[in-house]
């Protein structure tokens, strides 16, 4: 890699963050979550990005930087699921043995 290729990709990662942070600081409060869970598929695309620097990296810097890639891109993916689970939980109906349970309790005690 010369320096001019290294020099377009700082440039691309450097606009990328810009707009990313543009965008994102844009968006209601109240989308972050359902945004969050649905960013799962760019979580993971960053984790192949981290495998195939892994896999053409020849140097143990290389290998450090391909694998905190990899941390952070899984936990970003393990953490969009328990978003998106929590997120969906909010909108499951309560179980109906628990409102017989408690009618029941209710008539009891009248």
């Amino acid at each position: 890699m010369n320096n001019l290729d290294l020099l377009t990709a700082i440039t691309v990662f450097v606009l990328s963050v810009l707009v990313g942070i543009e965008v994102i600081s844009k968006v209601p409060a109240t989308l972050h979550t359902p945004l969050m869970s649905g960013s799962n598929a760019v979580h993971g695309i960053v984790v192949i990005g981290a495998m195939l620097i892994a896999a053409e990296s020849h140097t143990w810097l290389g290998y450090a930087l391909a694998f905190v890639a990899m941390v952070f891109g899984a936990m970003n993916v393990v953490g969009g699921y328990v978003v998106t689970d929590r997120m969906l939980e909010m909108f499951r109906a309560k179980p109906t043995a628990e409102k017989s349970v408690t009618q029941s309790q209710e008539k009891a005690e009248v």
